[in-house]
């Protein structure tokens, strides 16, 4: 079984300057607080091929995650896939950015979970969690955002 999360929001700052912190995935401790440590890997500007290696805490437990980026579209276009070998997975994520005309930006987030093993009977649940905080992981990328980048 597998499912998907979204979350659209709309943070006020321009689509560049959004499109780049959220490129960097070290900046997602700030989104989730979930994720506990990140690193990049290699140490270089986000590409095709990046790594992005986590430690996160699900249900009380860390666990280990690896995200490769998959495609990078500046400014409009993110996409990863994990290749951690976890119960629960996310075979496909991005974001989807959007410049409005008055210097905002449209971000819509989203994930493809997917259970492997016992993460099959546990997929289910994973996604009722996702896509109940989904709003509130949308306020928490304009609000991280919003704070990271100094308004023009």
């Amino acid at each position: 079984m597998s499912g998907e999360f979204k979350a659209v929001v709309e943070v006020d700052r321009p689509v560049r300057e959004v499109f780049a912190y959220l490129a960097d995935g070290r900046n997602d401790p700030q989104l989730s607080p979930r994720v506990l440590r990140i690193d990049r890997i290699p140490e270089t500007p986000t590409a095709v091929g990046t790594v992005f290696r986590s430690t996160v805490k699900d249900a009380g437990m860390k666990t280990a995650r690896e995200f490769r980026i998959t495609e990078l579209e500046a400014p409009v276009r993110i996409r990863w896939n994990e290749v951690s070998k976890n119960s629960v997975t996310v075979r496909e994520g991005g974001y989807d950015l959007e410049s409005l005309a008055d210097g905002r930006t449209r971000v819509q987030i989203f994930n493809v979970l997917e259970g492997h093993g016992l993460g099959k009977l546990l997929v289910g649940l994973a996604l009722a969690a996702a896509r109940k905080d989904a709003p509130d992981f949308g306020t928490r990328i304009k609000t991280a955002a919003e704070k990271a980048i100094a308004a023009g």
